[in-house]
Order: structure tokens, then sequence, then C-alpha cells
């Protein structure tokens, strides 16, 4: 049984690395006491080894011992070995280049349909929909398919911001993006805010944390999701 958090962000204002969904994932990882960290998204140009300790510290509050996915010689074999997995943010294009370059795409997704615990966060997030098209980064790598893990039926927009009415800032909003993208596609859209995320159990998606998410589909207004809310319905 697929299980999974999917969180907009790791990091909220004024906190700490992962602090704010540690009780969950404590609950969450349970029995787990190894966890593969998956550093390929690498945020601010830090290296692997760098991001990885990062991971390390925050999981040693609660007893889990971390390693980094660069770290093995033979990268499928780690996915397949692994107890449970933290794809970490950073830039999305690195990110799905690197794992179509290890050939690790399809095998993260076989382990987490086949019941291995996956956290994402931003990056690591937006890679269980369908496709990364969604992302809010800049393609600073050229990745050979947009197509991600495909673990829930419809795409992520983490860090969704909505317009600041007292800006004048004149740029496009993300609200505006999305509906460019639904000019040419279909697939739905959950534009998930800061403090967010989601839970998967199986085939139930719950959306957590004290904000609403915002649901674009093609053609239609886009509709705001109370926290709590069973978001199975959705691309099904």
């Amino acid at each position: 049984m697929k299980r999974l958090i999917i969180a907009s962000t790791s990091t909220l204002h004024g906190g700490r690395y992962l602090e704010y969904l540690m009780p969950d994932l404590r609950r969450f990882f349970d029995a787990k006491k190894k966890l593969l960290f998956v550093p390929y998204a690498r945020p601010g140009g830090i290296s692997h080894d760098d991001y990885t300790v990062r991971a390390k510290l925050a999981f040693e509050s609660i007893g889990i011992e971390v390693s980094g996915l660069h770290e093995y010689e033979n990268p499928v074999d780690a996915v397949r070995a692994a107890e449970a997995i933290f794809v970490g943010g950073g830039n999305t294009f690195l990110l799905v280049s690197q794992l179509y370059r290890f050939k690790v795409m399809d095998e993260l997704a076989e382990a987490v349909k086949n019941g291995t615990p996956y956290l994402g966060s931003s990056a690591g997030s937006n890679i269980t929909g369908l496709t990364m098209q969604n992302t809010n980064d800049m393609p600073i790598v050229y990745p050979p398919d947009f197509r991600t893990l495909g673990l829930i039926p419809f795409n992520l927009n983490p860090h969704y911001l909505d317009a600041d009415p007292r800006s004048n800032h004149m740029g496009e909003t993300r609200e505006t993006r999305i509906k460019e993208f639904h000019q040419f596609n279909s697939l739905p859209v959950l534009g998930l805010r800061e403090g967010s995320w989601l839970e998967v159990e199986g085939e139930k998606i719950t959306l957590n944390g004290s904000l609403t998410a915002r649901l674009f589909l093609q053609g239609k207004d886009a509709e705001e999701l109370r926290p709590g809310s069973d978001l199975s319905f959705i691309g099904r």
C-alpha cells in the first residue's frame, strides 16, 4: 500500500528544517531505523554531502539514520533496498534530470507502490504528480522527459502563493500561470500553500495543515479545499 507525506516546503519561516512536520514524521516512519535521502535537487548549489548532512541532523531527533543516494555505487539497488525514502527540495528540473540519468525514476515509483514510505518536500513533492510541468523552478537543465512518479493522479504546484492586492508587481500570478497550463493540458493541478501537506494511504489522499489548498481544473473556476479534506476524487 502506498504511504506518502507530500509537503509544500521543508522549512517554515522562523523554524528549523522539517521541524513543523516532525510530530507527523515520527508517527509516519514508525519503526523504521534507516532512511535513504535523495539530494539530487540540491538547493542553492550546495553539495550532495552537505545536503545529506542537513537531513541527517533533522532525523537524528527521531532516531532514524540517514544515508544519501549519491553515496551508493548502484543507485537502483539502493532504492530497491531502502526502508524509507526522502526526496528533498531544490530545483525540479535538476532533480528529474538526475533521476532519469541514474535510472531510478521508475524504481522510485515501484518502491513506493510496493509500500516503501516516501517523504517529499518542494521538488520532491512536485515529482509525485503525473508530470513536473507545474513547478515554479527555472529550467537550468533539460530533463529527457517531464513525466514523473505518477503516485497521485494530478499535478502539484508547491509553495503556492496568492496574489497580493497591495503589491505593485504586475507579473503573472501563480493562478495565471496554472490557467496558461490549462490552455494546453487537461491535468488537474493542486496549489499547495506553505505549511500544508498531503498524506497518502493507499488510494486515500488527505489535505493536512491549517490552510486551504487551491484546486484548478481545466475550464472551471478554481476551488478552495479545506484542511482535512479527502482529495481522492481529484483526477479520478
